[in-house]
């Protein structure tokens, strides 16, 4: 009987290892695993504010087609949203003292192909202009002073009137730039509406530092980067309607107040030091505070905007040719306007010689 039990416990040993071995043998059995596939982080490209012209400086997604007259989308380059001019709001910053020396040659060139789009903020009435253009022309009842208070007045204006319309993009512009509108949805397609986007160019090769208002009284530093609005920005309507809280209603006026800085840099503060959302950087934008003439003139169609020198330095243009002399075009508008849209009436017509 003890030699039975011994048998017995002999063979569910031997048993156990065999069944043991068999586990062991078992991964080796299976399939190889598959590597598991893990979302890879996209690439943001923000190109150092201080970049030169080489390659023409245009981010991955602005690598132009050659063209004259027309526009093409870019090579390579995906839509990411169809866009129409009716889609975006542009606005343009002036003062009743510059309506006819600066905006009746906006109205002769840029502003003819997108007079329902565009909408001039100045600080008195002109019912002249408004009949002589049937442009929209919204007085914003603000000083018409070039002081800190004044700036901030008019874009709290620009600001509730985008919201007000609907459309998908808001453009700040100056009175003394011209805009590229090809190259302008060109740019805004590459991005969506819905997508926080805030497209400008900084004037400083540095974020600005800034001593914020406290409740407690106190200061407290804050450092963020501005697209300077003397060569224009954009903004998403998704963005927009973000910076609500301190933009809406007056609230941009008092928003200013307490970093004590001007339109376009508490544009930025609200973005970037508020909302905590990047500024994309972008070249495409121009004003008068760059040397334009070093802007290379078989790029100067495919930029967004342009601007040109003041009283002190009127030499400041782009050097593009044409039929226009400096004389007969000083900052260079009209040119530029008769390159993108040769069929104008005022352009001068190049004569064909005989036999061709």
């Amino acid at each position: 009987m003890h030699r039975a039990s011994v048998g017995i416990n002999k063979f569910c040993f031997c048993l156990s290892l065999a069944f043991s071995g068999l586990l062991l043998l078992l991964p080796c059995l299976w399939p190889p695993a598959q590597p598991l596939a893990l979302p890879q982080p996209k690439a943001q490209f923000r190109p150092p504010p201080n970049e030169t012209y080489r390659n023409f400086s245009h981010t991955p997604s602005e690598v132009p087609l050659k063209r004259r007259g027309t526009w093409a989308p870019f090579k390579g380059h995906i839509k990411h949203e169809p866009l129409d001019i009716e889609d975006v709001f542009i606005a343009v910053k002036t003062t009743r003292k510059f309506h006819r020396s600066r905006l009746d040659l906006l109205i002769q060139t840029w502003v003819s192909q997108a007079k329902r789009q565009t909408y001039i903020f100045t600080d008195g009435e002109d019912k002249d202009l408004l009949l002589r253009t049937g442009t929209n022309l919204i007085n914003t009842n603000c000083s018409a002073a070039h002081t800190r208070q004044a700036l901030c007045c008019k874009m709290s204006v620009e600001y509730d009137k985008f919201i007000e319309s609907q459309k998908k993009w808001f453009c700040h512009v100056d009175d003394d730039n011209y805009v590229l509108l090809p190259s302008l949805l060109r740019l805004l397609s590459s991005y969506h509406h819905s997508q926080d986007v805030y497209l400008g160019r900084p004037s400083l090769d540095h974020p600005i530092e800034a001593s914020e208002k406290v409740k407690s009284n106190g200061l407290v530093s804050v450092q963020f980067w501005f697209a300077t609005g003397g060569a224009g920005f954009c903004i998403s309507r998704g963005l927009a309607l973000k910076m609500s809280p301190w933009a809406s209603l007056g609230n941009f006026i008092s928003t200013a107040e307490k970093i004590r800085l001007p339109d376009d840099c508490t544009i930025g503060y609200i973005i970037e030091a508020l909302l905590e959302v990047k500024m994309t950087h972008t070249l495409l934008f121009h004003s008068h505070l760059e040397n334009l003439r070093k802007l290379p003139p078989e790029i100067v169609l495919e930029q967004v905007t342009l601007s040109y020198g003041g009283f002190e330095n009127r030499r400041n243009v782009v050097s593009v040719g044409g039929r226009f002399s400096l004389i007969e075009d000083p900052t260079r508008f009209k040119t530029v306007h008769c390159l993108l849209y040769p069929d104008t009436d005022w352009c001068p017509k190049v004569k064909l010689e005989s036999g061709h």
